[in-house]
């Protein structure tokens, strides 16, 4: 079992499914471009501990194709994206910010 995401127009996560394993395949063609010709809509592998493109995919995220990573939502508009941790970095101090004990 794997699960893969499939991508709008802007490589933009729009749906996120359990598929067959990656090693299998599907009338001959691996699943990303077995689910990408099925849907008509681009489809790249995901997993939950990040041991490829970075980020388990969500709805909302990124995809970036240079990197071939998954980022998410960017936090605030002076957050940098670190394409080697596939993580934003920011100053912005709200991160910093702790809630308080109850």
């Amino acid at each position: 079992m794997a699960h893969y995401a499939f991508l709008d127009e802007n490589n933009v996560v729009t749906e996120v499914i359990t598929g067959i394993d990656e090693t299998e395949t599907i009338e001959g063609l691996d699943p990303e471009t077995w689910y990408n010709n099925f849907r008509g809509q681009t489809c790249k592998r995901t997993s939950y501990n990040g041991k490829i493109r970075g980020n388990y995919a969500g709805i909302g995220y990124k995809y970036l194709p240079l990197e071939d990573i998954f980022i998410t939502p960017k936090c605030h508009t002076e957050a940098v994206l670190n394409a080697k941790v596939a993580k934003w970095e920011c100053t912005n101090k709200d991160h910093d910010v702790k809630p308080l004990a109850e």
